[in-house]
């Protein structure tokens, strides 16, 4: 028996925003960033929604990019201080991530990170709070999804909290939001996006539900993510639902190991963060690569380049593999994104490269080890080890190709 879980409630489209005047409660403690949403005035609507409904609410902001274990702690605070009965998690996915696991927190204060770590392992929530996640990026789909990734600095690995207990009870998916994007995080986001529907698709825990939801929002992907990145305001708002669609097909049938190293790359390095979308979209051609030594993945893979109509993919199983790998690499092309991690730099630019090859070399063995207690090792379609998991991204480190 299989289970396929999502938000009770989806709320999408121009002004969904105003359904939080609905709710009923008597507290609500608000979750933001760095202040974008204050500045685009989204978050005075959304105090001022919540008080039309009745409510009293407190503000929590400054929450990073990649947030970090002690934000959560701080939050967690917060919010057993205001006894809210409602979260309200607002941004892009840091903000919701972060909330998300202060919730757990909240509801058992006695709860460690390392509790909440433990794969589908959580207590049941609800007890407090209930909670709404308001996505203002088009990409993490942590509005819908039963995952949240926290940093914990001090050893410098990403970690992956996953329970369906965290998929928020209300999703609001408001695509104007998403107009202040700058282009560098549309670009970034959105692989995102689409390595969560390659990734949904070969998993091991997919099914016929999980797989219609990717093979749409990679379509709707294909047509809208570069116009979106070109600032086309009616390609952001369809960007906005496929990156919805991503995380409710990829939240059911888990991912792999292009998450997995992109979580274990992403604080590595001395030279600053390798951002999660753009270690998604360099690692993605190459996992694909590996991965179709796999009968099963082959043929999947085979199955979306068909779908996607590209060019050569009726002729051969080969053909449509290396079709849809050119696919992947031309919108690193198109969006301004390196294929390597040695070409990656903090502004997201080739040819400025952030990582050395004596830092890359020193931490290898342990990335790869640490990507294999990821929790998206499990649903990978080829089974892996520390020394598989090091040639992948040795590859990644300077694009070249695997040694099988």
């Amino acid at each position: 028996m299989a289970r396929f879980c999502l938000p009770r409630d989806i709320y999408h489209g121009t002004g969904a925003l105003e359904t939080l005047k609905t709710l009923k409660g008597k507290r609500a403690m608000i979750c933001v960033g760095g202040g974008s949403m204050k500045r685009g005035g989204f978050l005075k609507k959304v105090e001022d929604y919540l008080h039309e409904a009745g409510m009293e609410t407190a503000l929590f902001e400054g929450i990073e990019s990649d947030p970090s274990v002690e934000t959560v702690m701080k939050g967690a605070e917060a919010m057993l201080k205001f006894e809210p009965d409602w979260i309200i998690a607002m941004g892009g996915g840091s903000p919701i991530d972060a909330a998300k696991a202060m919730w757990i927190k909240y509801e058992y204060p006695e709860c460690t990170f390392e509790d909440m770590c433990k794969v589908f392992g959580l207590p049941k929530l609800r007890t407090k709070a209930h909670f709404v996640a308001i996505s203002s990026t088009s990409g993490t789909a942590t509005e819908v999804t039963a995952f949240s990734i926290i940093t914990d600095y001090q050893k410098g690995i990403k970690f992956p909290i996953a329970d369906f207990e965290i998929t928020p009870d209300i999703a609001i998916v408001d695509p104007e939001l998403t107009l202040t994007m700058p282009q560098k995080l549309c670009a970034h986001t959105g692989m995102d996006a689409l390595t969560h529907d390659l990734e949904a698709i070969v998993a091991v825990a997919h099914s016929p539900y999980s797989d219609a939801l990717a093979i749409h929002s990679m379509k709707m992907i294909r047509d809208s993510l570069v116009k979106s990145y070109h600032g086309d305001a009616a390609a952001r708002a369809v960007m906005h639902d496929a990156q919805c669609l991503a995380g409710m097909s990829f939240s059911n049938a888990l991912l792999g190991i292009v998450h997995s190293l992109a979580h274990k790359t992403g604080a590595a390095f001395s030279g600053g963060h390798i951002i999660h979308g753009a270690a998604n979209a360099m690692y993605l051609p190459k996992v694909i690569k590996f991965n179709s030594t796999v009968p099963f993945a082959m043929d999947r893979y085979v199955m979306c380049a068909k779908e996607l109509g590209l060019a050569g993919a009726e002729t051969s199983k080969e053909a449509s593999l290396n079709a849809l790998i050119a696919w992947v690499r031309k919108f690193n092309d198109d969006l301004n994104i390196p294929h390597s991690i040695k070409d990656y730099a903090a502004n997201g630019l080739p040819g400025e490269g952030m990582v050395s090859k004596e830092e890359f070399e020193s931490k290898a063995a342990q990335i790869a080890e640490n990507a294999m207690g990821d929790a998206c090792t499990g649903c990978n379609p080829r089974q892996m080890d520390a020394s598989l998991m090091e040639k992948v991204l040795r590859a990644c480190y300077d694009d070249s190709e695997i040694d099988f």
